[in-house]
């Protein structure tokens, strides 16, 4: 069995989420699993975070959403298959 994964590493959470959010709604059905990190303290809240998802269907759909990922400032999504 083969697992699609997609990272996307977000920079600026406070300026760039809710694009990013518009880009992961347009693909909510290729999406199966998706779980997102960011360092949180009792006095902080990074800005910067990670958000992990296993992904399916068409492996063009896939390359579309990366691409309008990388299309947002401060984001880097990359697409990793094993």
């Amino acid at each position: 069995m083969t697992y699609q994964v997609v990272l996307i590493k977000i920079d600026s959470r406070a300026t760039e989420a809710i694009k990013v959010q518009e880009v992961l709604t347009e693909f909510g059905c290729n999406i199966k699993v998706r779980l997102g990190l960011h360092e949180v303290t009792e006095d902080k809240c990074a800005n910067d975070g990670l958000v992990v998802l296993e992904v399916g269907g068409d492996k063009a759909e896939i390359k579309e959403m990366i691409d309008k990922l990388n299309a947002i400032e401060y984001v880097n999504a990359k697409h990793i298959e094993m």
